[in-house]
Order: structure tokens, then sequence, then C-alpha cells
């Protein structure tokens, strides 16, 4: 009996090509398996795709609600961006699809996990990570960095080989962006993106929505609320936090929200261009830090920003399935005990505008931010205080004054 592998299909060239090199260069029995986390039509036809290119079994597994409560909601609550810019898209939806792959594998009896992940990017860490931490016993294929055995080196070339084996398919060789989609984000890169110098190309590039220049010229107010840190309702209907996010990024988009254009630093050392829409996520981010600063605490807000940076780092990294993680998630998660409230904001040309804040939870007393005199504070008491927070500072003064007369 043939060795089973799982490939992770996600329908395209790169994958396609590889159904044929695995049975080819392997002799093994071929299971596709397509992780829907919400990239819409772009899961089309797979089934038919699969099978034609030699597939033995095709799975196509929705995972959307998993990766929104499981994965995306402990970012938003975490705060998670990566260099202060990226809201970690493809990063938060590779865990949850290795874990599935490792699910598959077991229930097919497959000894070995195959993914088309280039040998320069951030994605054959994520992956193998996920795999090796769930199931170190699987084997793992990563045709791109076998190039003793993969030698094609160009979509003309796969395309060729495709044809060799008797798979005509409608891809074309012409170049295109390289693009990777979810509910929550769609990254962007190459053509004119390689070259830092170039704006890009928004009318050509953007799929989610438009540039805030060309988005409607009046506003539109948005009301949501929060439970412990977690949406549960828009413009007053209470929602799933998967549907708020679609409804996001169809107010999102249509604004000219959450388009950056980022140079990252990838974990295996090299600097990349990308252009990111995150319409919803972008709005959802603004709309819990909103909430959050009425109520955390002043030290408490501080550390939750330092640990939702190292967070943000460790999704990046593909280190989901880490005990640092989970740790990392269980103060995070006794932070939105009372992230409960009501935040108003206006979505205007690309940006988020607020427009009140409420819950029951607030920390900001009126009487105390007031400059009259309240019942709870004393301005007398700031002298005090001052002569005590300011008492090395004023030692150094001293000493120093002191060294600059005896040097005279």
């Amino acid at each position: 009996m043939k060795e089973k592998v799982i490939l992770a299909y996600s329908g395209g060239l790169d994958t396609t090509a590889i159904i044929p090199w695995l049975k080819e260069n392997f002799d093994y029995e071929v299971i596709c398996c397509c992780i829907n986390c919400g990239q819409g039509n772009e899961l089309d036809g797979l089934e038919e795709r699969a099978k034609l290119s030699g597939a033995q079994k095709l799975y196509i597994e929705d995972i959307t609600d998993e990766f929104v409560n499981e994965y995306i909601m402990p970012c938003v609550q975490a705060g998670a961006v990566y260099e202060n810019k990226y809201l970690l898209g493809t990063s938060m939806a590779r865990a949850p699809i290795a874990k599935r792959l490792v699910e598959i594998a077991r229930k097919e009896g497959a000894s070995a996990i195959c993914h088309g992940a280039t040998g320069k990017g951030n994605d054959q860490i994520r992956f193998e990570l996920g795999i090796k931490a769930l199931a170190p016993d699987i084997k793992i294929i990563a045709p791109w960095r076998m190039t003793d055995v993969w030698t094609m080196q160009s979509r003309e070339d796969e395309i060729e080989y495709c044809k060799q084996h008797g798979i005509d398919l409608p891809f074309s060789a012409d170049s295109s962006y390289s693009r990777d989609r979810n509910l929550w984000h769609i990254s962007h890169e190459g053509l004119e993106l390689e070259e830092p110098a170039n704006e890009p190309n928004y009318d050509h590039l953007l799929v989610l929505g438009t540039t805030p220049e060309k988005a409607p010229e009046e506003g539109e107010y948005v009301t949501m609320t929060f439970e412990k840190g977690v949406p549960t309702s828009i413009n007053g209907e209470k929602k799933s936090a998967t549907d708020i996010i679609v409804k996001l990024n169809e107010l999102g988009g249509k604004h000219g929200i959450g388009i950056v254009d980022i140079v990252e630093n990838r974990v295996v050392g090299m600097k990349s261009r990308g252009v990111y829409e995150t319409p919803g996520g972008t709005i959802l981010m603004a709309a819990h830090e909103q909430l959050e600063e009425l109520i955390l605490d002043r030290d408490t807000l501080s550390a939750k920003k330092e640990i939702g940076n190292r967070f943000a780092n460790l999704v990046y990294e593909g280190k989901w399935f880490t005990p640092l993680r989970a740790a990392y998630q269980a103060f995070i998660e006794s932070t939105q005990e009372y992230v409960t409230g009501e935040v108003k904001f206006k979505l205007y040309k690309g940006n988020i505008i607020k427009a009140g804040t409420t819950s029951p939870y607030s920390l900001y007393s009126e009487s105390l931010a007031s400059f009259t005199t309240g019942e709870l504070y004393d301005h007398h008491d700031a002298e005090g205080f001052i002569n005590l927070f300011g008492l090395s500072l004023k030692v150094r003064g001293m000493k120093l004054q002191e060294m600059e007369k005896n040097n005279k």
C-alpha cells in the first residue's frame, strides 16, 4: 500500500504542480487539503482541479469561526501588531491551518505533510513549527527547498510540467501580484512593490476596498459593543465576531480604511515589502483600544502593551503552539474581565475618528479630571507627592551643583 501525504492545497499553480511532482518523485498517494479561513470565491472549482491533477481526495475544511474566535480575537485583545503596522493576517492563519493538516493526517494515516511555501518566506517556518509541535513524528516535505528534485523555477516551468503530465490548466504565465487572503486581510507582494522606490499602483492592486481619495465625501458613524473584550454587536444588531468582521470589512473597504505599505523584517533575516488591506481588522483593533483605554489602569495598560508586542512577535514567528504564547494569552485574558461597553466612531477617508465611549467599568471620573476641586483630590497633596517623586532628581541636581563649585 502506498504511503499517504497530505498536501496543503490552495488551488494555485504552485500547489497544483506539486501533486504530480509528489506522485512522480515519491510515489505517494496525494490527499489535498484546502483550509477555508474566509478566502471567499478562491475555493471555486478546487475539487475538479485537484482530481484532474492526480489527487486521490480533496478535503475542503471551513474553519472560519475557529480562526476568528481562537486566533484572531486573542490577537485583538492583545493589541498584537508586528512592527507597529502589520496586523498579522497571514501569520495568525497559519497556526489553525497547521493544526487541521495534522488532524487530517492522523485521520488518513498519512506519513507526511507537504506545503508549497518558499525557502525565503515566513510561512515555511509557521507551518513547520506548528506541525512539529503537534505531530513531531510526521515527515514534512517542502518542495521549494528540495532544489535537487524540484527543478521548476518559474510559472512557465510549472505550466510546462503540468502539460507534460497531461494536466491542462487555466493558468497564465503572466506576472501578477502574489496574494494571500482570508477573512481578516489580503496581502499583496511582487511587481512594482519589489522596488521600495515605487509607489503602489492602488488602482490595479486593491481588492477589498478603495483608496481614501476615492472614498465617499461624507463620513459614516458606527457603534459597537464589547463584552469582556469581544465584540457583540454593530449598529445595534447582535452578531457573532465573524459576522461583525464581515460587516466591518464592507464598511472599512468603502471608506478606504486599513491600507498599509510596509517594509517588514522577515524571520529569515531579509526585508520584504508588501501592501496589506485589513479594513475590518483595523477598525476592530481601534474600537477595542478605544474602549480599553477607558477601563484599564495605567500600570496594567503599560504592561499589556509590552506583552502585546511580544505576543505579536511570537505569532509572526510561528510560535503559536508554545507555553510562552499560552502564558501571554492567560495574562491578556485576565485584563479583559472588565473590557465591556460601547464605542462610537466615524469612518471618513481612511480615518477612524472617535465619537464617544461608555462603560459601566470606566475609571474616568469627571470630578477628578475637571479643573475644579473634588472630594477625592486635594490640590495641596500634589506638593508632597512631587517632592517625593522628584527626590532623586533633586539630590542629583544638588550633587552636580556641588561638583561644579568644587571645580571652579
